[in-house]
């Protein structure tokens, strides 16, 4: 697997993936946002995600939309390219990275990625998450990220969703959230 930055917002390159592969597809056309990809062997696109400062903090990354290729999914491909961003953005200067998830999986993958649900979420119910994940109290640390973890996935329970879902969800109730993912993918 390889893994690019495209590049920096504003100057972010168009990028035109598959819509019958790729949810948000079109929303990587845009060229005021940076791109970065996952690439198979064979050179082919099988993941990419979309940020772009946000407008009232210079200090804050928002990644927009990421997407992995629908047979590619659960490879943990989405996880490595974020944590490749991720990183291209602290050493660019950028102190704080968020995203807000609209589904458990993504909510998952952030965790594996280091990133921590803040108790936010947007006007169109997305969990925002943060990296680094916000400071908790360090004499109850590890409960503390337990009760955070599972706040966010009670948001999920509280929602109509698919039966793969809720499963998903009944697996981590009363867990804590997940290690974190090596870089060695």
């Amino acid at each position: 697997m390889e893994y690019e930055l495209l590049g920096w917002p504003s100057d972010g390159p168009r990028l035109r993936l598959d819509h019958e592969r790729f949810s948000y597809a079109g929303k990587f056309v845009m060229t005021n946002t940076g791109k970065a990809v996952a690439r198979a062997d064979d050179g082919t696109i099988v993941a990419a995600v979309a940020f772009n400062p946000d407008r009232t903090d210079d200090e804050t990354l928002w990644l927009r939309y990421v997407t992995v290729a629908r047979d590619r999914r659960g490879e943990g491909i989405g996880p490595a390219l974020l944590r490749r961003v991720r990183d291209r953005a602290t050493e660019r200067g950028y102190d704080r990275l968020r995203i807000a998830v609209n589904n458990p999986y993504a909510y998952e993958a952030l965790y594996r990625t280091g990133f921590a649900y803040t108790g936010d979420t947007t006007g169109i119910a997305e969990l925002v998450l943060e990296y680094p994940a916000p400071a908790v109290d360090a004499d109850q640390e590890t409960q503390d990220e337990r009760d955070r973890y599972q706040a966010g996935l009670d948001e999920f329970r509280e929602r109509d969703l698919s039966d793969d879902e809720n499963a998903f969800l009944e697996s981590r109730r009363d867990s804590g959230p997940p290690d974190l993912e090596s870089m060695d993918r």
